[in-house]
């Protein structure tokens, strides 16, 4: 038999497709809810708040049109990690469907400084990556956010995040690095370019047989990243959504060559609990066909 992690590491490093963000925390889960269309005020408590999101990612990654065909892998939520579906853990059942198990690993942001907010203390992240990788996770994701084009916190940032993911690596996990710039940023393209700098100054010090995965806003210039995708150290180059919706999303993700996508919004948007089976599984489908083409068909370079 195939060793399942040598398996998964080709999926993620040439596999066609994309991964799907289904990590939203306790922070964003509200708003998750209340945009499958579960109203503020169905829940009395934080269990029965994630107990709904739970049911909502059961359903989204046993549907028919959710496998690894398409969605390479799919970036989770501790507690839904920890939850199980099918009747096994959620790595194990998203496994059988070929998808890839990552964990979201970080704990938020701290508050806005030199033009970036970085993560915040993760105390006891060993013990969770050893867990993390008990139950079959694959790699992790953390994220941390740039708002202005200023070398030194963008430096920092990047420092942090490699930081990180050396301790992942030590793990025998594959980190996801997200220094997210903010569509919303007055500075963005500028930002853009320092972070592909700095990153690229980190990337060459990395050693032995170390390597990232590296998860970035779509940039303004399109390719910005394309250097980053071609680069020894870097498994795969993915892309968050930032805000846009899926149609745009996936419109500029096709103008970036190895950059595939790591949408959340953007693939969940129109899902809402009250639809049946096979409209339900109808229109994560469509949403599926839509970002998958954005990963997989690109416009000609230039």
């Amino acid at each position: 038999m195939a060793d399942v992690h040598a398996v998964m590491m080709a999926q993620m490093v040439s596999g066609a497709g994309f991964i799907a963000a289904l990590d939203q925390s306790g922070g964003s889960t509200p708003g998750a809810l209340k945009a499958y269309g579960v109203p503020d005020g169905s829940w009395s408590s934080d269990d029965e708040m994630f107990g709904l999101i739970h049911q909502m990612r059961v359903r989204i990654i046993t549907a028919p049109s959710f496998g690894g065909d398409k969605v390479l892998a799919a970036i989770l939520f501790e507690k839904t990690m920890d939850g199980d579906a099918d009747g096994v853990p959620v790595p194990s059942a998203l496994w059988r469907r070929g998808v890839v198990p990552f964990l979201k690993i970080d704990k938020g942001l701290e508050g806005e400084a030199d033009g970036v907010q970085l993560m915040k203390p993760m105390p006891g992240l060993d013990a969770l990556l050893a867990r993390a990788k008990g139950l079959g996770v694959f790699g992790t994701k953390e994220r941390s956010t740039i708002r202005l084009a200023s070398r030194s916190g963008i430096a920092g940032i990047v420092e942090q995040q490699f930081a990180v993911a050396e301790q992942v690596i030590a793990a025998g996990l594959m980190p996801i690095l997200e220094p997210e710039v903010l569509i919303k940023s007055p500075e963005r393209a500028q930002a853009e370019m320092i972070l592909k700098e700095e990153i690229a100054r980190r990337l060459d010090t990395l050693t032995g047989d170390r390597r990232v995965m590296l998860k970035l806003s779509i940039p303004v210039e399109a390719d910005l990243y394309a250097e980053l995708a071609g680069h020894h150290r870097v498994a795969r180059v993915v892309a968050l959504s930032g805000g846009f919706g899926r149609a745009e999303a996936s419109a500029a993700l096709a103008r970036n060559h190895g950059m595939i996508a790591s949408f959340s919004r953007a693939l969940l948007a129109d899902l809402r609990h009250e639809m049946d089976d096979a409209t339900f599984d109808r229109t994560l489908g469509a949403a599926i066909d839509e970002i998958y083409r954005g990963s997989t068909v690109k416009a000609p370079a230039g």
